[in-house]
């Protein structure tokens, strides 16, 4: 059994537990949140190649979808990056941002 000074132990026990677990979400490191960027520092093997990438890869570009990557593959060979503007539906925003993530 317990006598009234035990009690009041556990009882100071459980409220700085209980006290310390509440503050655990405030008190536990935060992660800066992830973001993807292209940079200049992608290797010319990470780039998904125009001439040679399945559908599935170039639908994985941000900003193109099912049809534009069919429009993609439909104006093959391309001999420079620079030949993607030339696909109906890629603007100079979309190029500028599929620009460091793609190759011939």
């Amino acid at each position: 059994m317990l006598d009234e000074r035990r009690l009041t132990w556990l009882l100071a026990a459980l409220i700085l537990v209980g006290g310390g677990l509440s503050l655990w979400p405030r008190v536990r490191p935060r992660m800066a949140p992830f973001r993807l960027e292209a940079s200049g520092l992608l290797e010319h093997a990470e780039r998904v190649s125009l001439n040679r990438a399945s559908l599935s890869q170039l639908e994985a570009l941000p900003g193109v979808g099912p049809v534009l990557a069919r429009r993609i593959i439909a104006h093959r060979p391309y001999l420079r990056v620079e030949d993607l503007k030339k696909v109906p539906g890629i603007g100079e925003t979309l190029y500028q941002r599929l620009l460091p993530l793609v190759a011939p």
